[in-house]
């Protein structure tokens, strides 16, 4: 019977952007200032890499520094120490207006509460990261028309989100995702409001965008969801405390 490879996750640092990574870390520490006396260390000098094309599931328990690593990834907030490159671009040190640019131009957001605006089609929701792009409007159009249709909402695409059931409102997030071409898609939590089977459906879509070349980040508590991934990172106590491949993957 086959055995999971273990990944040693004691990497050295790097003082140049990495070859064949998405997704470099190095000595990245997250730490927040409680009061005057007090730090909470979030991240303690994370080492990671993330191949493009994979297909990774980030785990771990309340509090374990998952979520401070999902946001330091998705350019969301910035390191207090350490460096991180995504697309052999060093992002750890840009500021606000330039971690905006990253995030709109490299990173496709799916969250667990959708994010959808209540009064706009699934169209206008899909078209808004163009928008933000200065897309013109008859290739934005063009593009969010051809995401929702991906993903299976082509019959849908001029209801609002109250017209729409959970797992519809999921699939335009994952078009809105898509549509600017991202590096990576950043999935947190992405089934956590939906049934299961919905929520299979939806993992189901993210295998597909995957098998399409996509490299997928998902950020989950649920080990049935984890299970989906090739690759599952565990992080406790601000540390990576194990990083499994699956056989064959």
């Amino acid at each position: 019977m086959a055995t999971a490879e273990v990944i040693n996750i004691s990497q050295p640092p790097v003082s140049a952007a990495p070859d064949h990574c998405m997704i470099a870390t190095v000595d990245l520490w997250k730490t927040y200032d409680m009061d005057s006396e007090q730090q909470v260390h979030a991240l303690r000098g994370v080492n990671l890499r993330i191949e493009r094309n994979e297909y990774v599931a980030i785990m771990g328990p309340s509090g374990s520094g998952k979520s401070t690593l999902m946001n330091l990834i998705g350019c969301l907030d910035s390191p207090t120490k350490g460096q991180y490159w995504l697309n052999n671009q060093q992002v750890s040190e840009l500021d606000d207006d330039e971690l905006a640019r990253i995030r709109n131009k490299e990173i496709g957001f799916v969250f667990q509460t959708f994010n959808l605006l209540a009064r706009a089609t699934a169209l206008h929701n899909v078209e808004l990261p163009l928008i933000y792009a200065g897309i013109p409007t008859e290739e934005r159009v063009q593009r969010a028309k051809e995401a929702l249709t991906s993903v299976g909402m082509e019959t849908r695409m001029m209801h609002k989100p109250n017209e729409l059931s959970g797992g519809q409102r999921q699939r335009v997030a994952i078009a809105r995702a898509l549509v600017n071409r991202p590096s990576i898609i950043l999935a947190d939590e992405p089934t956590g409001n939906l049934d299961s089977q919905t929520g299979n459906e939806i993992m189901a879509v993210l295998d597909r965008l995957h098998a399409q070349g996509n490299t997928i980040v998902l950020v989950t508590h649920e080990h049935d969801i984890a299970e989906y991934a090739h690759r599952v990172i565990n992080i406790r106590d601000g540390v990576i405390a194990g990083d499994v491949r699956k056989p064959g993957r």
